[in-house]
């Protein structure tokens, strides 16, 4: 499993939208969006 899909499975468990993900995390929901998709993981 890629950790883009650890991150999304576990973001939908939760029942969290990116942007609800994104502000606990204190980023922008655009990142959590390429951290799931892969375009980034820094």
């Amino acid at each position: 499993m890629q950790t883009g899909e650890v991150i999304r499975n576990y973001r939908k468990q939760k029942n969290m939208t990116q942007e609800e993900m994104a502000r606990r995390l204190g980023v922008t929901a655009p990142a959590v969006n390429k951290w799931e998709n892969g375009v980034s993981l820094s």
